[in-house]
């Protein structure tokens, strides 16, 4: 009878904790993808709606203004599941125990490119010209404006502060836009806000020239928090309605901004390479066994 009463409890308390997160407001963290935090407030709320209505519960859209940032969030608690990018899902999932559900396709693929981009006149052709020159990465939560390109410094001997005559650190949306306008010889940046931001007008494709592309990198991840990634039955049906997502575009094309496809399912392995290389470059610190 006492192994009966202890099921029956211990059943109770899963049903009471169960049901008590079920009716939580679930905070979910965005990047600042767009130009500004209105603009990605309102690109990012459909998405948000979805989500409350597919699981079932509240969910309120918090952008946060860096990559850095946004992965600190995950980590503390502020957010319960966040759309973030790369490197700052490795720095979540290496400080805190997030863990990746999902990947975002952009034109159907999982994956994209860090660039380097100069002005048209600029004389650089490569990344030995930029000698002496000025340059800026992203914030150093980014994996294409900062990860990738001081991992490229690296594998070529090359120390940023002392190659370059000025190095500056901002958004990917500026780095663009201050190359343009001559104010930086060259700069990190990504395809896809390249690409957004000559589908919107912003830059001209003449304006400027890439003059370095990574390998493939994951695009960016749909991660949860440590405590929400124990729960497999709330992450299944978190996998689900991202995956249902793509089909669903066609009736709600607001969903997603444009060029982007859907979602697959993805775990935290897909993400080795972005892992390496933090590891190799220095900006992450091995776990110790």
């Amino acid at each position: 009878m006492k192994l009966i009463a202890s099921l029956v409890a211990a059943l109770a308390l899963t049903v009471a904790v169960t049901t008590a997160r079920a009716q939580k407001t679930l905070e979910f963290g965005v990047g600042l993808f767009q130009p500004d935090k209105e603009k990605n407030d309102a690109t990012y709320k459909p998405l948000a709606d979805y989500l409350a209505k597919a699981l079932g519960q509240p969910v309120r859209l918090r952008t946060v203004d860096t990559w850095e940032g946004l992965a600190k969030s995950l980590a503390s608690g502020e957010t319960d599941m966040a759309l973030m990018g790369p490197w700052g899902y490795v720095l979540a999932n290496h400080q805190a125990g997030a863990e990746a559900v999902a990947t975002i396709l952009y034109q159907g693929k999982p994956e994209y490119f860090a660039i380097m981009v100069t002005g048209p006149n600029s004389g650089i052709n490569k990344i030995d010209d930029m000698k002496g020159k000025t340059f800026a990465f992203g914030d150093k939560g980014s994996t294409s404006g900062y990860l990738i390109p001081s991992h490229e410094f690296m594998k070529r001997g090359i120390d940023p502060d002392k190659f370059f005559s000025k190095v500056i650190y901002t958004k990917h949306q500026a780095i663009e836009t201050q190359v343009v306008r001559g104010e930086l010889d060259a700069g990190a940046d990504y395809n896809r806000n390249r690409d957004a931001m000559i589908a919107d007008g912003l830059i001209k494709a003449a304006d400027s020239r890439i003059i370095w592309t990574s390998a493939p990198l994951p695009n960016d991840a749909l991660a949860v928090s440590k405590d929400l990634a124990k729960d497999k039955v709330f992450t299944a049906k978190l996998v689900k309605a991202l995956e249902a997502i793509g089909p669903q575009l066609k009736a709600q094309p607001n969903l997603l901004p444009n060029n982007y496809t859907g979602f697959v399912a993805k775990d935290n392995s897909y993400y080795k390479p972005i892992r390496d290389a933090g590891l190799e470059s220095g900006k992450l610190t091995p776990v110790k066994k």
